[in-house]
């Protein structure tokens, strides 16, 4: 069955949700410590306290399973920045603010974040439904940092580049290519796109 054809799941019991999470905790402690290749399912079945054949149920590969652990960590630092929002003046400020916030935090967890930008790397078509959800949480993370609710296709457009400079940026950074002052200054810069596709910019030739 292709990706495109798999059925929705159904919801999850409270009981299954709370075997998802010690996973997906099992599998975040392993990569924390030893990267992508210390995530073998095995013993994150053995951490989770789950079955092996189990753990498969919930997650086929050990891809899937890491990027699953993106999003779980996104999802988390969504929450966190909704409760302490960006405070720049501007929308492309509050959007720097943000990434740079998150970019830090993987920073003090560089293992894990080389083992899920790998995972990230290495999906195929299997994995597209994660990889899409993930895609759609960073771009949700940040339009609400810009303060939108209906972007524009170019706002939209804009917000795209963004996510694919800082996601090279990540991996230019864990490859030691780049150094975090680096990072700070593309992200600072790519995120002017904001300004020039706002619609109060108007078109490029009043600019």
């Amino acid at each position: 069955m292709t990706a495109e054809a798999r059925p929705a799941s159904p919801p999850l019991t409270e009981r299954q949700e709370a075997r998802r999470r010690r996973i997906l905790h099992a599998s975040a402690q392993l990569a924390s410590k030893g990267g992508f290749e210390a995530v073998q399912m095995r013993e994150v079945a053995e951490a989770a306290g789950v079955a092996l054949g189990t753990l498969y149920r919930y997650f086929p590969s050990k891809i899937h399973l890491l990027v699953a652990t993106m999003q779980d960590q996104l999802q988390h630092m969504h929450s966190t920045l909704r409760k302490r929002p960006p405070t720049g003046e501007s929308a492309a400020d509050r959007v720097a603010e943000t990434l740079m916030r998150a970019f830090r935090a993987l920073q003090r967890e560089p293992h894990l974040a080389d083992a899920m930008v790998r995972a990230l790397t290495f999906a195929d078509r299997s994995v597209s439904p994660e990889v899409d959800t993930v895609s759609r949480l960073t771009t949700k993370i940040v339009l609400d940092s810009m303060g939108l609710e209906h972007p524009t296709p170019q706002q939209l457009s804009a917000v795209r580049v963004i996510e694919h400079t800082w996601h090279s940026a990540l991996i230019t950074w864990l490859s030691g290519r780049a150094s975090i002052a680096q990072v700070k200054i593309d992200i600072e810069t790519v995120c002017r796109l904001i300004d020039l596709t706002s619609p109060e910019a108007g078109p490029p030739g009043d600019r």
